[in-house]
């Protein structure tokens, strides 16, 4: 019989400081925090990405997806992490990364389109909200420039009054096969911009945002980008943060398994890889600065897959999975999970991992405890009917 862990809440500290004096040091230390949203387009499998060996129907219920080419590697009680993220797992034995197991959304209907809206409005069910959790938190007095690594703002980033260059902005940035603008026409389009606030708060945040002319022209989209090009992708976003910009976010695809899951080579081998590579050079790139000490990251997909392995040795999809929270303001070293086993009668419809951890209660802590937005403004507009999911444990005090 597998023992039910609860590694949810914790109490509330409370501080002695003059109030004028707390919200002061509050608000400075607010500004420095950093926040990246990786969001992993097409349903990642949490138990190939953090398998469960020590569930005694883990075996069986995965088949051959239970066996490796390697040893697992391995984290607290039941948990481990696939040999391809070594990186993590080093992160993990340094107590920068948090593994958030048995999570997910409240949607169950298995839809890519339906649970990514989900996954970026926050809401509950698919497009009863048209703007995004963190969107709508930027939006908010106090909002904080923001970045996303792709030529349109996501949703998740949408959000009313977040587009006007002040507090709360929301730039984009792509690589670009043109070549850079010259000095003779910047100083033209100053001169001519120079009357309207506009276009030349525009010009500004354009020039501020000039990325790294090798990533001129790499394949870098959402649609799928290769191991080099994300990794280049994401030491820009470092390069954005140190700069001052906040938040990012970026997105990776191509996480759907349907078939030949476990090949050595194969989509999500190779996926797993870069997110490996991935949240190195995040940390590489945050390091020196000490910005790292100020940074949390959350590692989401839309849904998890089925427990058992289809008849294309893949697996179809399914509702619960893994986020992962790393950064060196996370307390990590630890796995959170109400853990709900991996026997067919402990399965949603028979089928899935059982979510027990709803995922809004991580971005609600990320939002409320890291960012400093206020409860009242989680509960009505962040995360409209979150109000009652509890606190989760996820930073250092």
């Amino acid at each position: 019989m597998l023992k039910r862990r609860h590694l949810l809440g914790s109490a509330l500290t409370s501080l002695s400081l003059p109030l004028p004096l707390l919200s002061l040091a509050a608000s400075a230390a607010a500004a420095e925090r950093r926040f990246v949203f990786v969001i992993l387009r097409g349903g990642m499998d949490g138990l190939s990405a953090a398998p469960v060996p020590g569930d005694p129907a883990f075996a069986e219920a995965r088949g051959p997806l239970a066996a490796f080419a390697s040893p697992v590697l391995p984290l607290e009680g039941l948990f481990a992490l696939n040999p391809l993220l070594p990186q993590m797992h080093a992160m993990y034995g340094r107590g920068e990364l948090l593994v958030v197991h048995a999570t997910g959304l409240t949607y169950r209907e298995r839809s890519h389109f339906d649970a990514q809206q989900i996954l970026e409005s926050g809401g509950t069910r698919p497009y009863e909200l048209a703007t995004g959790w963190l969107g709508r938190a930027l939006s908010l007095p106090g909002g904080r420039p923001a970045v996303a690594l792709q030529t349109a703002v996501p949703l998740v980033l949408r959000g009313s009054g977040n587009g006007n260059g002040g507090n709360g902005t929301v730039d984009t940035w792509a690589p670009s096969v043109l070549p850079e603008p010259s000095p003779d026409l910047v100083a033209r389009l100053q001169a001519m911009y120079r009357d309207d606030p506009a276009l030349s708060q525009a010009l500004e945040r354009a020039r501020g945002l000039r990325g790294d002319p090798a990533m001129a022209g790499a394949d870098a989209m959402s649609t799928g980008p290769g191991r080099g090009a994300a990794v280049a992708l994401i030491r820009q976003a470092a390069e954005f943060l140190q700069r001052g910009k906040q938040i990012a976010v970026l997105e990776v695809g191509g996480w759907d398994s349907h078939a030949n899951q476990a090949a050595p080579q194969g989509a999500l081998s190779n996926n797993l890889r870069t997110l490996d590579a991935m949240l190195a050079a995040l940390r590489d790139g945050l390091l020196p600065a000490a910005t790292w000490s100020r940074t949390v990251v959350l590692v989401a997909t839309e849904f998890g897959r089925e427990v058992a392995i289809n008849g294309t040795q893949g697996t179809d999809h399914g509702s619960g999975g893994v986020a992962f929270v790393a950064g060196g303001a996370v307390n990590g070293g630890r796995v959170i999970a109400d853990w709900p086993g991996l026997a067919k009668r402990e399965r949603f419809e028979g089928r899935d991992l059982r979510i027990t951890t709803d995922l809004r209660a991580v971005q609600r802590t990320i939002l409320g405890e890291h960012l400093g937005v206020p409860r009242a403004a989680l509960d009505t507009v962040a995360l409209p009917g979150s109000a009652g999911l509890p606190r989760i444990d996820l930073l250092r005090g």
